[in-house]
């Protein structure tokens, strides 16, 4: 019976282990994501003219009220702000209206607590604050065209 234990201990330190292919494939999937995580970013920006800039804003706290898991703290009429998330795996989102010309510039931002860790390295939650914030932020100016004419 010792004997079984000790090879099933044995076991489990060893699966516990990661391999060096292990770790070369989690580096390159954190990787990936974040070249993700900054493209999204760069997707959640759009301009907006002055016949349609205030139905893109309001649009944008619905956007943000519907995927934050934190709710809005401030919005005016330059930006809109959410809580910090008080608990590791959960999104905030917000935006800010940036003058530009005669219309102007709307932008999605995110955070998620638990995500990066000791010198930005990837957190407990990384990957479901990384998927929920891709999905978002790609989605936005889909959803802002989707229900203001001229987007």
């Amino acid at each position: 019976m010792k004997k079984i234990a000790a090879f099933a201990l044995v076991a489990l330190v060893l699966n516990a282990c990661s391999s060096p292919e292990k770790e070369a494939e989690q580096a390159q999937a954190f990787q990936h994501n974040e070249t993700g995580l900054a493209a999204a970013q760069r997707n959640a920006t759009v301009d907006c003219g002055p016949a349609n800039c205030d139905a893109a804003w309001a649009l944008t706290k619905r956007y943000i009220e519907q995927h934050s898991d934190t709710a809005i703290t401030n919005a005016d009429a330059v930006a809109i702000d959410t809580d910090v998330p008080g608990r590791s795996g959960k999104v905030a989102f917000s935006a800010t209206r940036a003058a530009k010309g005669s219309g102007a510039t709307l932008t999605l931002f995110a955070q998620c607590r638990g995500m990066y860790g000791q010198d930005n390295a990837q957190g407990s939650d990384y990957d479901d604050c990384a998927g929920k914030i891709i999905k978002t932020q790609n989605g936005y100016v889909a959803f802002l065209k989707s229900h203001v004419s001229g987007q």
